[in-house]
């Protein structure tokens, strides 16, 4: 998915079953957390501790952190348990890669992580785990409370 065009929708059952769809978050920026549990290794998940304390921060001012479980191998009942543990507190959805190597541009290593203004437009994206402060910058950005950006518009 390219930097600058809108992130391509999806609708995907959440862990308690609903139906989440990309699109219907217009207006929030969003942060989109493509992970795995694969076997277990912490390596692709690593970030989520991270994005629980930025989704109570950035939450107030219009972020929505969305996380997409890539995993043919984990039940939605394992996926389900990790996310309880972590006290994960932003909607995670079940995807395949398949799926969103075609839609996203090739899954190359997870996790990966899209962030995505108030339109549903791809500001930025980062592929493995990344500290705080990146994340933060890219957050201020989708949110458009970066003043440099502001000022090159």
């Amino acid at each position: 998915s390219d930097l600058g065009h809108l992130a391509p929708d999806f609708e995907l059952p959440t862990l308690d079953g609903r139906k989440l769809r990309l699109s219907d978050l217009r207006g929030q920026a969003v942060l989109l957390n493509l992970w795995c549990r694969c076997g277990g290794n912490g390596a692709s998940n690593a970030e989520i501790p991270t994005l629980v304390e930025l989704q109570n921060e950035y939450g107030p001012q219009g972020l929505q952190i969305i996380g997409v479980s890539l995993d043919d191998y984990a039940s939605a009942e394992d996926v389900s348990d990790y996310a309880r543990e972590m006290n994960v507190n932003y909607p995670i959805v079940i995807g395949n890669i398949s799926s969103f190597e075609k839609r996203y541009g090739g899954v190359i290593f997870l996790p990966m992580t899209f962030f995505l203004d108030r339109e549903g437009k791809v500001v930025a994206r980062e592929i493995g785990v990344q500290s705080r402060s990146v994340y933060v910058e890219h957050i201020r950005r989708s949110l458009d409370q970066d003043p440099v950006a502001q000022s090159r518009k």
